[in-house]
């Protein structure tokens, strides 16, 4: 699960962290900064969305989303009913 969007001085540490872990994986945009760049986009400091850098499996917009549609967009997104 990713928050936020991608800054320019994490990207390094979100791309290493994404091929560290053991695939196949399951990569979840949580909240409109992860899934759009939400209003950071086009800032100097922020590269952008999440699936600018690495696969995005599941995104879950909202700002903030809620936790009970944080479960309903991993149970979607997973393909459960719910």
């Amino acid at each position: 699960m990713v928050t936020g969007p991608v800054v320019r001085n994490l990207e390094r540490a979100l791309r290493t962290t994404y091929e560290a872990a053991p695939h196949p994986c399951i990569v979840v945009a949580v909240g409109d900064g992860a899934c759009t760049g939400g209003i950071w986009r086009g800032s100097y400091a922020v590269v952008g969305a999440v699936d600018e850098v690495v696969p995005v499996h599941i995104r879950i917009p909202g700002d903030p989303p809620s936790p009970a549609e944080i479960l309903q967009g991993l149970a979607t997104g997973l393909g459960r009913p719910r």
